[in-house]
């Protein structure tokens, strides 16, 4: 098994299944949306320039790292103003792990977030 897919089933009637790692910060990615204070995915340009990233590029703001049988995820993200951090990224972590547990099979150590950014209401 190569490090950027993982292998679900071994060969059973049909055949063999592979998540790649995209799929799995993809899902992660989403289910960040739907946490109240979410304000977006950053990802980083070299060095520290961070480039605010829409919906169809929500796997670049998040980063999965494959252990023998499991799985963790990082994410890069922005909140809005005057929201309580701690709290989204706690539900953040919640509804990352849930989905990405839920929609694959994998087991998740970890979910981690760092917050680099502030949504100021400005566009």
């Amino acid at each position: 098994m190569d490090r950027e897919t993982f292998k679900i089933h071994e060969k059973e009637e049909v055949g063999e299944v592979h998540i790649s790692n995209e799929v799995v910060a993809i899902i992660g990615g989403l289910a960040a949306t739907e946490v109240e204070g979410f304000a977006g995915m950053v990802g980083t340009l070299k060095g520290d320039i961070v480039e605010l990233l829409g919906r169809k590029n929500l796997s670049k703001g998040v980063l999965v790292e494959v252990g023998e049988d499991s799985v963790s995820l990082s994410l890069s993200i922005i909140v809005d103003f005057g929201a309580n951090i701690p709290d989204v990224t706690k539900n953040i972590q919640e509804k990352v792990k849930l989905a990405v547990e839920t929609m694959t099979g994998l087991k998740v150590d970890e979910v981690n977030i760092r917050v680099a950014d502030v949504n100021l209401g400005q566009k």
